[in-house]
């Protein structure tokens, strides 16, 4: 059973809403890059059909999903930080993202997907050298 969400304070829930889920800075950045040399891509979009996980950058025809992830929301192992208020809650909600990560993972790559995860910190140069190299497999 999934615990009840905390209660927060009006500012961290203001705070909160305005985490953007699509364009984020560094998801545009390696955009921008991608795009600069020549890859056009699909964004924002679920791999498989029925597939209500979201890819940040798809390409369809080379089986390529990539994502951004957030240093907190992912719990990035350089990054990662731990809330003190409610911090059981948080780290229940942490540790199930990371679970959908390794589940998402596991689908696409049984559907014969190639899956590259780069974390928001990285450059979008070396981002994008890792999106080349998957595309260069031709999974």
């Amino acid at each position: 059973m999934a615990q009840a969400r905390p209660s927060t304070d009006a500012a961290t829930s203001a705070r909160m809403s305005r985490q953007r889920r699509v364009d984020t800075k560094p998801e545009l950045a390696l955009r921008r890059e991608l795009h600069r040399q020549g890859k056009r891509f699909f964004v924002d979009r679920a791999p498989l059909p029925g597939m209500r996980r979201r890819a940040d950058i798809v390409f369809p025809r080379r089986k390529v999903a990539v994502y951004v992830d957030g240093c907190f929301w992912h719990s990035c192992p350089q990054h990662a930080t731990a809330p003190k208020n409610n911090a059981e809650w948080w780290a229940a909600k942490l540790a199930g993202n990371v679970a959908r990560d390794r589940d998402t993972d596991a689908r696409l790559v049984e559907a014969g997907w190639h899956v590259v995860r780069v974390w928001e910190h990285e450059r979008p140069e070396s981002a994008a050298e890792q999106v080349l190299d998957a595309l260069g497999r031709g999974v």
